[in-house]
């Protein structure tokens, strides 16, 4: 569903991405990690299509994204937004229904779409509310809950988790694993490598704009990799529930 051969992205003749290769298949939910500045929220957006590669190519559902109008893009791939800032004055019903407005669906379906999405992000008791008087985290979930109601084969969520409390966290990754079990192509940048090990099915690692590791939770989040790549002495257990790893700082 996703395919990235080497790209590079490059700005003042420094790589914020460098030769990246690899590939996300449909029913799966990918966690890209790495510290600040290794590229994440670059290649996310790549991928998107808000921001063109200096090489390389990118391909959604084997097309490469060039070839994609805006409209289309809209029937294929969602976004969640870094920040998820809502700065204009609509009701945060209107805000999810946008995830609507330019997907080539039944407008009869609309209705139960919306609801379904206020739902699942918790926020159906703030409906009509203006979604500027909302605290951050509320707003995310509206943000959150808009990329849901689009129902597209391609998700991708730009730390939907930053402002989130404990609940919410796991509620809205929850989500996103879920439409990932019902067939859809998750892509989520995550700071929090336990979050990551506990929901995604494969984790990129990025260091430097280039990939450090890719591959199941216990295939990449590895002491030495990580290590080597935090600059931070880590320890690894398993996670007495889940199975997954957990990643705690010495």
């Amino acid at each position: 569903m996703i395919e990235l051969r080497d790209v590079t992205v490059s700005i003042e003749s420094r790589d914020l991405l460098h030769a990246v290769t690899m590939s996300c298949a449909p029913g799966t939910l990918t966690a890209l990690v790495g510290p600040n500045g290794a590229g994440k929220s670059t290649l996310l957006s790549v991928v998107a299509g808000d921001r063109k590669a200096d090489a390389g190519k990118i391909l959604l559902k084997g097309r490469e994204i060039g070839r994609y109008s805006v409209h289309e893009l809209a029937q294929i791939r969602s976004v969640f937004p870094q920040g998820s800032v809502i700065r204009f004055g609509y009701m945060v019903e209107e805000v999810v229904a946008m995830g609507r407005a330019f997907r080539d669906l039944p407008p009869d379906e609309d209705e139960a779409a919306v609801l379904g999405a206020l739902r699942t992000s918790e926020v159906e008791h703030m409906a009509f509310r203006n979604a500027q008087t909302l605290s951050g985290g509320e707003q995310a979930r509206t943000t959150f809950a808009r990329v849901v109601a689009q129902a597209t084969p391609i998700v991708l969520l730009d730390e939907p988790t930053a402002a989130l409390d404990l609940r919410h966290q796991e509620r809205v990754l929850a989500a996103a694993k879920a439409m990932a079990r019902e067939g859809a192509t998750v892509v989520a940048v995550l700071h929090d490598l336990n979050l990551a090990a506990a929901f995604a099915d494969r984790i990129v690692l990025l260091g430097d704009g280039r990939i450090a590791g890719n591959g199941p939770p216990w295939e990449v989040l590895q002491q030495e990799r990580i290590e080597t790549v935090y600059r931070q002495s880590v320890r690894i257990l398993e996670h007495p529930v889940r199975g997954c790893p957990v990643v705690l700082t010495t």
